[in-house]
């Protein structure tokens, strides 16, 4: 008799999931078809490389490789960035193009520009996009600001959902402002005066509000279905998407998104224990919003990117009060329910790694931007899998023996004994596509484990 998912351990839920990869089902539930038997096999070796090396065992045949692009898949094929944010289909057809040219193990998926016009409809205020802000060449940029007040760390702690409905959600969205008007859902309890709740419903703010709503869903559901069939033709083809979403680091939920970059500084000196506390609130969401986008996909990664984390940005002793608590409490519910954390070490962490490697053994994999490898391996990578880290100028600047030697150096030492998975440290937008190539096929030639 099976176990049920509730009954499982963490290992026994990552092993399922793998198991799942290794048989892909289509929406329908069917099997999914693959266009030839070389490409099943391809699929299922990469599956394999891709869990071994996460497990931190040494894969039968070779090191796997992934390529994390942001917008170079687009911009190789002759298209700006708008144009791959407004024609989905475009978008998806130039993805796959770039995935048969380089071949990577694994890939992420072609949503990385996003949906441009579901931007429009609601009236995105915290990025900016190509055509709205940033010109039609270049990628989105975050709008920094205080999206959450100072003074209103009481009412997020009080009532998360009453607080992003109602104060966040309308300042970074211009067209959801009728959400101000909303009455908190918890005061809708009984038949006695219940009716005076549902007023602000009739409302013209309100109606466009939920209109705009309805608009933006039928967008993204139209954005999600090209995704989606991109996805499941490249696994047809031999190459599979593990990603299952992302979540992010309760201390960069505030830092990004609600306080900004200064608001969350001076919080740091002025309320630490207001921070604290909202910080230990949204970890549970943040774990919510990594299990609930695993169980939409029905793929175990979830990606956390680092934007705070880093030396330049908090002390040590910052570091492990305010960032690394809540990030393991996010990371270990993640692993509880089954899925992979993949945290990205944006910039440099290096008098980090001591501290984040107290992590379960081989259940997480972090792709390691500009910290030294060795190092990384020497700690973090006794206990996680290792993604990384040729850097973007290389791949943009650099030639191919250049980027050979990089990635020899990289096997030889942060390949050693299992858990490396060869891949670029940072997302890029612009590379030579003979360096994105070289580092490819040459660990596909030299990638064996010592």
């Amino acid at each position: 008799m099976e176990k049920k998912w509730q009954e499982m351990t963490a290992d026994e839920k990552q092993e399922a999931q793998f198991q799942k990869l290794l048989s892909p089902k289509l929406p329908d539930g069917k099997d999914l078809p693959f266009q030839s038997p070389e490409a099943e096999a391809n699929y299922k070796a990469a599956i394999t490389r891709i869990k071994d090396a996460i497990q931190l065992k040494k894969t039968p045949d070779r090191v796997p490789v992934t390529i994390l692009p942001s917008m170079f898949p687009f911009t190789h094929a002759g298209m700006t960035v708008q144009e791959a944010m407004y024609d989905y289909d475009r978008c998806a057809l130039a993805f796959k193009k770039f995935i048969l040219e380089f071949k990577p193990d694994m890939h992420i998926g072609a949503a990385a520009p996003g949906p441009g016009k579901f931007f429009e409809i609601l009236d995105y205020k915290l990025y900016s996009w190509p055509g709205h802000g940033v010109a039609p060449e270049h990628s989105y940029q975050c709008n920094e600001g205080e999206y959450m007040k100072a003074e209103e760390y009481d009412l997020l702690l009080m009532d998360p959902s009453f607080f992003f409905r109602n104060f966040y959600l309308p300042r970074v969205f211009g067209a959801l402002q009728g959400f101000q008007m909303l009455p908190p859902l918890t005061g809708i309890l009984e038949m006695y005066g219940v009716a005076f709740n549902f007023i602000p419903y009739a409302l013209p703010p309100v109606q466009a509000t939920y209109k705009a709503l309805f608009e933006a869903g039928a967008e993204a559901l139209k954005w999600a279905m090209v995704m989606g069939g991109s996805n499941g033709e490249l696994a047809s083809l031999g190459f599979p998407n593990i990603l299952g979403g992302f979540t992010k680091a309760p201390f960069d939920t505030i830092g990004d998104t609600l306080r900004g970059t200064k608001g969350i500084i001076m919080d740091m000196y002025r309320q630490p224990d207001k921070l604290l506390q909202a910080l230990e609130a949204i970890t549970p969401i943040m774990i919510g919003m990594g299990l609930g986008a695993a169980q939409q996909t029905g793929n175990p990664l979830i990606f956390i990117p680092l934007h705070k984390g880093a030396d330049s940005f908090l002390s040590d002793a910052q570091f492990k009060k305010f960032y690394w608590p809540t990030l393991k409490q996010v990371m270990l519910g993640l692993i509880e329910g089954g899925c992979i954390p993949f945290p990205a070490l944006e910039g440099h962490w290096g008098s980090r790694l001591k501290v984040i490697q107290d992590i379960p053994k081989g259940k997480t994999v972090w792709m390691v931007d500009q910290t030294d490898m060795v190092k990384a391996k020497e700690t973090l990578g006794k206990n996680a899998c290792l993604i990384g880290n040729v850097s973007s100028s290389m791949l943009n600047l650099g030639t191919p023996d250049d980027v050979k030697a990089y990635c020899k150096k990289l096997i030889d030492t942060a390949g050693k004994g299992g858990g490396f998975i060869m891949g670029n440290g940072a997302f890029f937008d612009e590379a030579k596509p003979e360096n994105v190539k070289a580092m490819s096929d040459f660990t596909k030639e030299y990638g064996v484990y010592k």
